[in-house]
């Protein structure tokens, strides 16, 4: 059913949640497990002299948490790959997972609700209206 899984984690309580899902599920589907982190996109950073220091400092932060998801599932069977995003977190993880062709987009929630979600523009909303495949929001 499920042969490649995306993972988009970003270090909260939540996502730790969703890595221990997602890891159980593609353990049981024998599944390809993509995780992924997206950083914000560093043209907001233009202006800053010391900008190539804040875009390494993303990249070193976004590499953590997905080393810490990797840490989580260090006793799961799933075949685990990732990758490493740049640019506004829905569309990146949009466009991963398009780009992958997954089967299943698993991410961890704030649990905002439908209304203040829509009305704050969270990452999972966006990502649940618009991605092409089933959605699993954990919270």
């Amino acid at each position: 059913m499920f042969r490649k899984i995306l993972l988009a984690v970003d270090g909260s309580s939540h996502s730790d949640l969703a890595v221990d899902y997602a890891g159980k599920l593609a353990a049981a589907f024998d599944a390809t497990l993509l995780i992924v982190h997206a950083y914000g996109q560093t043209s907001d950073l233009l202006g800053y002299d010391d900008i190539e220091k804040r875009v390494a400092a993303r990249k070193i932060t976004g590499q953590g948490v997905i080393d810490k998801a990797r840490k989580r599932l260090a006793d799961s069977s799933a075949t685990i790959t990732e990758d490493l995003l740049e640019g506004p977190e829905a569309e990146a993880i949009l466009a991963a997972a398009a780009t992958q062709k997954v089967d299943l987009v698993v991410m961890g929630t704030r649990g905002l609700g439908a209304i203040k979600g829509m009305l704050f523009g969270s990452i999972s909303h966006k990502v649940a209206q618009h991605v092409h495949c089933p959605v699993m929001l954990i919270r």
